[in-house]
């Protein structure tokens, strides 16, 4: 007697209706990220009549960013990048006595699952948006950890990706995305050219270019991280938070995720002050921040953190206003202050980040010297990637390793050379 397999039953998913930010414009869920009418980005409308869990509810779903599916952009349950978010929040007493502060703590996205960079948050949303759409090719521009995390949650998920970079990223980050085997795309120039030929590419083809024309679903993934900080400390916030920026989103998205959370009543007070640094070879957004008003001036990046430089942000103008009204700052440090600040970080608290994830300790050790930290401040320190993406960034500044014979004189010699 043979047996027929039950067939299996996937999950179906529906993105949110879609609002411009700026003229109020509506219209249906799509894959589209700019208003017809103004050229304002579109944002998700969420039902403000739907039913908000608890934190006993939510603190018994399971370990991912979805235990805040009700603040995402989606009806129903995710159909891939089930597993994402919910990465650890550490205690660091090494780092705030070095940033002259009361307590803090690293946001370790650098064990983020499954591409190891805070990166997979964003693209849980948007290719459960490709999903919602019906789209069997997602892609992106990147500047190399967002490269990473569509290479590996396409392949997963057996979609196709087409990923384009700009020709001169570091090698862990081009490796890191050839080994999932999307279609990979290397073009002469800086992402922003990077940028605008996605746009093109999304309208030719039908793609979902996840920062493009899913901009609108994945830039909600970020507000995760906002929501795994407040319920990691016991439903509080903090007194401040620092992260880096490229596009701005982080920022941005950071501020409307403590707001979620205060207009819903699972933390009172207020939304703590946010920080953004970036590389001084690529600093835009905190230009404008040190200006106060007016618009981005773009800027040709020149960094050693090149998964932050994108020299026309396009949320910067945002992310400028939230940090200024949250009585925040800008820091925009040197290569050199942030080598140091990848050796620093391992050394305090075991952590071993890239160059994007350590421009966070450097711009938080800028703003301490400068006053902007408090010593009664409760800061946390949003760490975005794994440092075993940007090897070169420190190969030549750590010192060699003594080679020695098997032979225990030679190990004692070395011990009493330390002790001197």
């Amino acid at each position: 007697m043979t047996t027929t397999a039950a067939p299996t039953i996937r999950p179906t998913i529906t993105a949110t209706p879609l609002r411009c930010r700026n003229c109020g414009a509506e219209r249906a869920a799509a894959p589209v990220s700019i208003c017809e009418q103004c050229l304002g980005p579109f944002e998700p409308v969420y039902d403000p009549n739907r039913t908000l869990p608890d934190a006993r509810i939510i603190a018994g779903r399971g370990p991912s960013l979805w235990r805040y599916k009700e603040w995402l952009p989606f009806q129903g349950e995710p159909v891939y990048s089930r597993d994402s978010g919910f990465t650890p929040l550490v205690e660091t007493p090494a780092l705030a006595r070095r940033l002259g502060v009361a307590r803090a703590w690293v946001k370790n996205d650098t064990v983020s699952h499954p591409s190891l960079s805070f990166k997979d948050r964003v693209v849980a949303a948007a290719i459960n948006a490709a999903a919602a759409f019906g789209l069997d090719t997602i892609g992106c521009a990147s500047t190399g950890n967002l490269a990473n995390a569509v290479a590996s949650h396409a392949a997963r998920a057996g979609l196709t990706a087409w990923i384009f970079i700009p020709d001169d990223l570091e090698l862990g980050k081009v490796l890191g995305t050839a080994i999932y085997g999307p279609k990979l795309v290397r073009v002469r120039g800086t992402y922003d050219d990077v940028n605008r030929l996605c746009a093109q590419v999304a309208d030719r083809f039908g793609w979902g270019l996840v920062n493009v024309n899913l901009r609108s679903y994945y830039g909600e993934g970020s507000k995760t991280v906002a929501y795994e900080i407040a319920e990691q400390l016991g439903w509080r916030l903090p007194s401040a938070v620092v992260a880096p920026m490229a596009g701005g989103s982080l920022v941005s998205k950071l501020f409307k995720g403590f707001g979620d959370f205060l207009d819903a009543g699972l933390v009172s007070g207020r939304a703590p002050r946010l920080y953004g640094a970036q590389g001084d070879g690529c600093a835009p957004i905190v230009r404008l921040v040190e200006r106060g008003s007016g618009n981005i001036v773009p800027e040709v990046p020149h960094t050693i953190a090149r998964s932050l430089a994108i020299g026309n942000p396009a949320d910067g103008g945002i992310a400028s206003t939230v940090i200024r009204e949250t009585g925040g700052w800008g820091a925009a440090v040197s290569d050199a202050e942030i080598v140091d600040a990848i050796q620093v970080l391992a050394r305090d608290t075991g952590i071993f980040a890239e160059t994007a994830g350590c421009v966070t300790v450097a711009g938080a050790l800028a703003l301490a010297r400068s006053g902007r930290l408090r010593s009664d401040d409760e800061v946390v320190l949003c760490i975005t990637g794994h440092g075993l993406k940007t090897l070169e960034a420190v190969s030549g500044s750590l010192p060699e390793a003594p080679v020695i014979s098997p032979r225990l004189r030679e190990v004692a010699a070395l011990v009493e050379k330390a002790a001197q």
